[in-house]
């Protein structure tokens, strides 16, 4: 099979480095990808924006499958217009993309398909919103609708801060995406990622991780795209996972077909793990990144084949095995990240720290004068097995410790929750 990749991140090097393992696999192509993916693809120059110019490339080279990373594509379409000309594409058109590309759009599904979720407003003035904020008080959630790179959503402690993430959001700082807002109950429970792969009828359930959205140890400072994740997340119980299908993915798999919009592609739940049992905080249309990592690391299975049978609609048909071993991974980031990143750093030591169980994804690099440099805020995914979080958290700590790279940071205390249950055990 010949093979498109869309992306250039830590998820598209993941993504890249499991489908060039497929048997199935003759020739895998990347735009724009990164140094790190091309070790695993040929890059090509494309404009991912202009979807006709991405149509003729696969025309002109045979392309058998385009697998889609990030959301802004799909949220634009990209998968339609590839299928209109004849194209098989991994990923859901742009009316299913609106569960990641419209936050109000997806509670009001929950609301009705009765999908457990935060109670919620939505808002498209300022003065509209600081009223309900001022009644309902702290600590609440504010979100931008609209993609802001997962910078736009903010978890009020206090009124004050609740107050001005409203006028941040308007006042332009998310440009567009912060035009309406959305206005959350604050949960209180774990939070969890929980995959399906979907073909449009069946959702396939693919794995489990936990995210570590602060920028700082213990869970401080404010949200970024993801700082590190591990795999498995224990708090997703087999009977927790059974909850989770019955309760939100299958309605919202029969909701979206009603709708006219079945789900084709990954669907990424966000959960709170409550008292009451899961709720849906959000939805992405793609991978989750950096939890695409530690699930690839996971996977038993041919991702080529997987992909394939979602894009023919033949889930109900396939299954998905794991290796036993858990995997974390580290994310390495830019002096300066979540806010303006220090680019053009020189980063040594990348393919020393790599091997026995651990990979080193780039997610924002560069070559320079035959240099690596940092070329973004999160800059590697430094991931690890262990046949406990534990073991694959030292793995992946003492990996990251051999990268020379002074204007970098990370948190040092991803995965502390699965070490916590496993000490305590």
């Amino acid at each position: 099979m010949r093979v498109l990749l869309i992306g250039s991140g830590g998820r598209e090097h993941a993504l890249a480095w499991k489908i060039a393992a497929s048997p199935l696999l003759t020739k895998l192509y990347a735009a724009p990808g990164n140094p790190g993916i091309g070790r695993e693809a040929e890059l090509v120059t494309l404009d991912i924006a202009d979807h006709a110019a991405v149509a003729r490339f696969c025309k002109e080279k045979k392309i058998d499958l385009v697998v889609v990373g990030p959301e802004g594509p799909l949220v634009a379409g990209i998968a339609d217009d590839l299928r209109a000309a004849g194209i098989r594409v991994f990923g859901p058109s742009r009316a299913a993309a609106r569960l990641e590309g419209s936050k109000g759009f997806t509670k009001d599904l929950c609301a009705k398909y009765d999908i457990p979720t935060a109670a919620y407003g939505r808002f498209g003035d300022l003065a509209s919103a600081r009223a309900y904020v001022e009644q309902m008080g702290a600590p609440i959630v504010i979100k931008a609708d609209g993609l802001a790179a997962g910078k736009g959503v903010t978890v009020a402690m206090t009124l004050a801060e609740a107050l001005a993430a409203l006028d941040a959001c308007f006042d332009g700082s998310f440009g567009q995406a912060g035009a309406e807002v959305v206005v959350e109950e604050f949960l209180v429970g774990e939070e969890a990622s929980f995959f399906c792969l979907c073909d449009g009828v069946t959702a396939l359930p693919f794995g489990t991780a936990q995210d570590h959205k602060r920028v700082g140890d213990g869970d401080v400072g404010p949200n970024t795209g993801g700082m590190g994740a591990y795999s498995p997340a224990p708090v997703m119980t087999p009977e927790m996972i059974d909850r989770t299908m019955r309760e939100i993915i299958e309605p919202t798999m029969r909701g979206m077909a009603e709708l006219g919009a079945p789900f084709c592609g990954v669907l990424f739940a966000g959960l709170m793990i409550t008292g009451e049992g899961p709720k849906l905080i959000e939805y992405n249309t793609r991978f989750g990144d950096p939890e695409c990592q530690v699930l690839m690391m996971r996977l038993k299975d041919d991702l080529l084949v997987l992909l394939n049978a979602s894009a023919d609609g033949q889930l109900a048909h396939t299954s998905v095995r794991w290796r036993d071993e858990a995997a974390l991974t580290v994310v390495m980031a830019s002096r300066g990240y979540p806010g303006t990143p220090e680019k053009g750093s020189v980063i040594r030591g990348v393919e020393d720290a790599a091997g026995d169980g651990v990979e080193i994804f780039h997610a924002g690099t560069a070559i320079n004068s035959g240099a690596l440099v940092a070329n973004g805020g999160r800059v590697l995914d430094v991931t690890a097995v262990g046949g406990t979080v534990g073991e694959a958290q030292r793995r992946a700590y003492a990996a990251l410790d051999r990268i020379d790279w002074p204007q970098g940071f990370c948190r040092r205390d991803i995965g502390w929750q699965a070490v916590a249950r496993e000490q305590a055990r």
